[in-house]
Parts: C-alpha cells; structure tokens; sequence
C-alpha cells in the first residue's frame, strides 16, 4: 500500500518511506492511499483473537512486503504482549485499560510497534535514524521505552517544562542510552512546532535521517486502531451498539478508532473528550476549526491547542462536517467537573480514574443511551502517574506500580532550551 501526503496526493510513498520519514516533505501528514474493507469473517471471528492477533491481521493490509509475514507477526507478539482488560464500572459502562505496558500509558501500544517496525527498518539499510518526539506527557516516556537501547537509534524528546507530572517527567529524563530528553521553555504545541520545523528543513536533512516518533508517524497510528478490534470482540456477546469516549489532545487516539470504523469494525459512534482545549468539540458544533494556544489543565496529555490529527481525520471524512457530525460527538469539561468526578466514582465505584479517563467517562455518561447502549471511555494512563492531584481530590493513596517507584529514586538528566529553531537545530547537528 501507498501513502501520501494530506497537503498533495500526489506525493506518495511505500509505507516503510512513510515510517522513517515521520512527516511529509511538504509538511502534510501520512495518510494511506485506501482503506482496507476487513472480511466479516474477521469481525465475527474477534472475540476468539489476541490483541497481538489482531494486529497482525489488521496490519499486514498496510505493511504489504515491507516488512515479511513472518517478521510481521514477530513484532506484534512481541509489541502487545501486555494485557488491556475491560472492567464493568456500572450497568452498560466498562472503562478500557490500556496502562499495563511498560510505560503504564496506552501510547506503548503505538511506540512499541513502531519502534520494532523501524528497527527492522535501521538493520536493513545500517543507516542511524534519529527519531524526534514531542510530548505533552506520556508519548515521550512511551516512545522513550520503546526505543531504548534499540542500534542504530538516537531517540530526541521534547517536553515543556513545568508542564508535564514529575513521574511523566522522570521517565523521559532518567533513561540515559539512546535517549536525550529536551527541557523546552514554552508548550506542547511550541516543541510539536520545533519537530515540525525540523522536518521540513531541507538543510538539517541533509546533515541527518530524521523520523518522527509522536502520533503523526503513520507507525504510531495504525496500531491504535488494534485495541479498538479488541474491544468490540470482548464486548459482542452483550448485543448492544458499542459507544467509545476517547480522552483527546492531539487526536491520534481518536483518528485511528474512526479509521477501525471505516475499515468495517460496527462502532456505533465516538465521543471526542476533552479538557478546555476544545478546538474539536467546537469544530463539530461550529463547522469552524480555529486552533488556539493551549490551555494548562490537570489532564495536562490533552492540553493541545493545535492537533496534528485534525487533518487526517478531515482526509478520513473528505472535509465533510455533517458526515463526521453523524460518527463523532464533541464533549469538553473543567479541572472542577473533573475533580468532582473522579471524586464521585471512587466513592461509588472504589474505582480510581486519573484525570484523562474522568474526562473520557463526563464524556460518555453525557452522550451514552446507557438502556440501549453499550459504552466504553479508554483509560489512557495508571493514576499514580498524577498522584499529587489524585491522592488529593480521592484523599487515599495511590499505590505505585514497581516500574514507576524505580524511576522516581533515579537522577533526572534534561537538557533545558528556549524555544527557538535555531538552539535545537544547532543542537541536532551537534
């Protein structure tokens, strides 16, 4: 299959092309030529199959021969093999448990397998790629564990600082190897601008191999769609339409669920849920996109004011708002309206959700037809990843994964840099 480029389709590539260079020349984002329409035996056939199964048959009607069957199978046994259960919080509600990777956030779904995806890549050619990442929180600890100590892979993240939880930030900043994290002085969206920039510097690639590692990598965004396979298959059974509430920032997540949709997988509708950075749910109400500088929040993942993914989900939709209106409902809620939820349902439920997933549920509980609908809100991230704000609004400690534990006692190592092009170029080609 080809990809090509959502500012001109006339610039296509093989997807192995699209994977090590990240963004398109032109600045546009990776899309595929055509969508597979999957086999109803598949969909039929998903609550007897693995993630890792899932994936493969999902993936190898985009990877075509870059990368061999048998390699290909190899990588997804090997990137999912954690589990992401669904737990019934009440009647016709389960939240989606992606945090049981490595990194404790859904985002080791995508790095993982793009990282095998470019390893397989680097060997093939002996070429060292540096792969930039921005991160509003977990993509850059995620892709930081995905790459770690993988040849012929120089891993760069940038973070804001001050803006990311001080678990979030020692997990990008204690790893050493391969990975270098940057301290920037302003906002997600400066250090998405300063990857961006760098891509489209014709200079700088000539000096370097640059890819991408955040979601607009189109390697990051086809396995997001897997867990949403995974989901319907373990919830048929019940014979209800499937509602998704996806807790959104720069709406990779949310892309890929709507691309699984169009491939065949009968998800009712999504509910994009987000914080006070609202630029979609005013999209799909206004038929306006206006992107605007973020906002910081408690769900800090999802303070985006600019997300990259709108594009491809404009490409997905042909730019036609009523039709996107008809799959894709908006819902945006408060730091208050969160505390006060996560309060609510911990004292209900005995069940803990972090700041993401609260927005997530608000969203579902307020488009869900919970007597004729099934429904699901993705729980992006274990909640000791935000304890200071968890611990205080629920008022009982979070107990702390080992892994997270073992990063707190390591020794934070960044680089901290103003927000200028040229300090980071100079950087890079240092």
């Amino acid at each position: 299959m080809k990809f090509y480029s959502t500012n001109d389709r006339k610039l296509s590539v093989s997807f192995k092309e699209a994977v090590v260079k990240g963004l398109a020349p032109d600045g546009g984002l990776f899309y595929p030529e055509s969508l597979p329409q999957l086999d109803k035996s598949f969909i039929k056939n998903l609550p007897n199959l693995s993630l890792a199964e899932i994936g493969f048959e999902v993936s190898k009607h985009f990877l075509g021969d870059d990368i061999p069957a048998d390699k290909l199978k190899e990588i997804c046994d090997d990137a999912l093999n954690f589990p992401t259960p669904l737990v019934s919080l009440e009647p016709n509600v389960y939240s989606f448990e992606l945090f049981h990777g490595p990194s404790c956030a859904f985002k080791d779904v995508g790095a993982r397998f793009m990282s095998r995806c470019l390893s397989y890549f680097a060997k093939e050619s002996d070429e060292k790629i540096t792969i930039l990442a921005a991160t509003s929180g977990d993509t850059g600890s995620a892709v930081a564990h995905g790459f770690l100590g993988i040849k012929n892979i120089d891993v760069v993240i940038l973070y804001p600082s001050g803006k990311v939880s001080q678990i979030q930030e020692q997990q990008l900043t204690t790893l050493g190897n391969n990975i270098t994290a940057l301290e920037i002085d302003g906002s997600f969206d400066d250090c998405q601008a300063l990857v961006k920039k760098a891509f489209q510097d014709d200079e700088l690639n000539k000096h370097m191999k640059l890819s991408s590692a955040n979601s607009i990598n189109i390697a990051r965004l086809i396995p997001q769609s897997f867990y949403y396979f995974y989901a319907y298959g373990q919830l048929k059974k019940q014979n209800k339409d499937l509602v998704i509430s996806v807790p959104s920032g720069n709406y990779g997540n949310l892309t890929a669920g709507l691309i699984a949709k169009q491939m065949g997988l009968p998800i009712k509708r999504f509910i994009a849920s987000t914080n006070v950075n609202k630029v979609i749910p005013d999209y799909l109400a206004t038929g306006k996109y206006e992107s605007k500088a973020s906002i910081q929040s408690i769900s800090n993942a999802m303070d985006v004011g600019a997300p990259s993914n709108f594009d491809r989900m404009m490409t997905l939709y042909q730019e036609n708002h009523p039709r996107i209106c008809e799959d894709l409902k908006g819902a945006s809620f408060n730091d208050d309206q969160t505390k006060k939820v996560m309060k609510k349902v911990y004292k209900e439920s005995n069940y803990i959700l972090d700041p993401h997933g609260a927005v997530a549920y608000l969203g579902l509980k307020k488009e869900l037809d919970a007597e004729n609908e099934l429904g699901v809100f993705i729980e992006t991230a274990h909640p000791a990843k935000f304890l200071d704000v968890v611990e205080e609004v629920i008022n009982t400690k979070v107990e702390i994964p080992d892994y997270l534990k073992s990063c707190l006692t390591k020794e934070k190592t960044s680089i901290k840099m103003a927000c200028n092009y040229q300090d980071f170029k100079n950087y890079l080609k240092s």
